[in-house]
């Protein structure tokens, strides 16, 4: 659990700093990531350094683990504060969300959004 907990730790704090290519190194070129903006998912890094750049240019989110935890599936689970805003900085969701993370070989595989 520790090398995933400090992968996950990692792995936000470069989401927010919005370095693309830090969390790029902590997934496997084929991960399937969670489409929190408009449903289904994004495959693949250069799908998701297109979603973030995209989504970096309308929202500024800030998402900050509370608990990171395994389950009996495998999967790390991550609950964390997400604040979501807009360029000029009005908060458009302040709330608690539920991260999954399949974790292969060091480095993250898929990530789902527990609704």
């Amino acid at each position: 659990m520790t090398s995933n907990r400090t992968l996950i730790e990692k792995l936000y704090a470069a989401f927010n700093a919005r370095d693309i290519e830090a969390v790029l190194l902590r997934l496997h070129d084929d991960v399937r990531w969670a489409n929190g903006m408009s449903g289904g998912f994004v495959q693949g890094h250069a799908a998701l350094r297109l979603y973030w750049t995209r989504q970096w240019q309308s929202l500024d989110p800030i998402v900050t683990p509370l608990a990171i935890s395994e389950r009996d599936d495998g999967r790390t689970q991550v609950d964390a504060h997400q604040i979501v805003r807009d360029l000029s900085g009005a908060v458009l969701k302040d709330g608690k969300v539920r991260h999954l993370y399949r974790i292969e070989g060091g480095g993250v595989r898929e990530m789902a959004i527990e609704r």
